[in-house]
């Protein structure tokens, strides 16, 4: 698909943020339209990806782009630069807000050498999702419980992983969890827009209602004698890991229905909890 001619100069496109909803998914007569935007100075700080007016900033073409397609993401502005945009599987409409920049204007918005690809995207968070929310809508994909998992990357990592292998959700604390950022969505490679995401204050009571909605909750343990392979039942599964080092919390442990390993090597005492989230996906796909 051939990419509209850039504005010259920068008058036009720049009278105010407005909302951007689904116009990825408009027929491509109706997408090709000239882009607009204005070059100039870039304003806002660095920062991991929350920006200081509650706003979230993503970077990275794969968590920009699916941004812009999420008819359920309400969008700010768009710094870029020409490259960019050109790099954009669609087209904006006229008069969404883009402000051109080099590459180094760019990189004062997102983390330290953080790979932005020419794109950064400022956004209002996703919408907070209820576990009932989930439960609401037709499947049987796995859930995916993180018990204190606080990396970043790592979270944004499982979310990649429960999007390839169909997870249902995943389900974190709201607290002692990475907060929505940028951080986790170029992680993520688009799958923030796609997987539930559903924060909780009581991770206990979630894998509570996990069991009244049918599924068998297993909780991956180095100290387990049977193997995930082994204590996969027939049925809906919730798999629920903790921290690297800690592990699960005992209360955790105790609303877990059974414990499984993963068959690693004895040279070898753990896994990247998002490494194993991905193994355990697998072995779940694979029934």
């Amino acid at each position: 698909m051939a990419k509209p001619r850039l504005p010259v100069n920068g008058a036009a496109g720049m009278a105010g943020a407005q909302d951007f909803k689904g116009v990825f998914g408009l027929a491509k007569g109706d997408r090709k339209r000239a882009l607009r935007g204005r070059a100039g100075r870039m304003q806002g700080g660095r920062g991991s990806g929350r920006a200081s007016t509650g706003q979230v900033r993503l970077w990275g073409r794969h968590a920009v782009e699916a941004a812009l397609k999420n008819p359920d993401r309400s969008h700010r502005k768009l710094w870029a630069t020409r490259e960019g945009i050109d790099s954009l599987d669609g087209e904006l409409p006229p008069g969404f807000p883009v402000e051109y920049a080099d590459v180094q204007d760019l990189a004062r918005l997102v983390a330290r050498d953080a790979p932005h690809q020419g794109l950064v995207l400022e956004c209002a968070p996703l919408e907070d999702l209820l576990l009932e929310d989930v439960f609401a809508q037709n499947g049987t994909g796995p859930l995916v419980f993180l018990d204190q998992v606080t990396d970043p990357h790592n979270v944004g990592a499982i979310l990649r992983s429960a999007a390839a292998f169909d997870a249902r959700a995943i389900v974190t604390q709201d607290r002692h969890a990475p907060p929505e950022s940028g951080v986790v969505a170029k992680s993520a490679s688009g799958a923030l827009e796609t997987i539930p995401w559903v924060r909780v204050v009581n991770l206990a009571r979630a894998l509570e209602s996990a069991a009244e909605a049918g599924y068998w909750r297993i909780g991956l343990a180095g100290e387990a004698e049977a193997t995930l392979a082994e204590a996969l039942p027939a049925g809906p599964v919730a798999i629920v890991l903790g921290a690297e080092g800690e592990g699960m919390r005992q209360n955790i442990v105790a609303h877990c229905d059974a414990l499984a390993r993963l068959p690693i090597s004895r040279n070898m005492e753990s896994l990247n909890v998002s490494n194993a989230a991905a193994i355990a996906l697998y072995a779940l796909a694979s029934r």
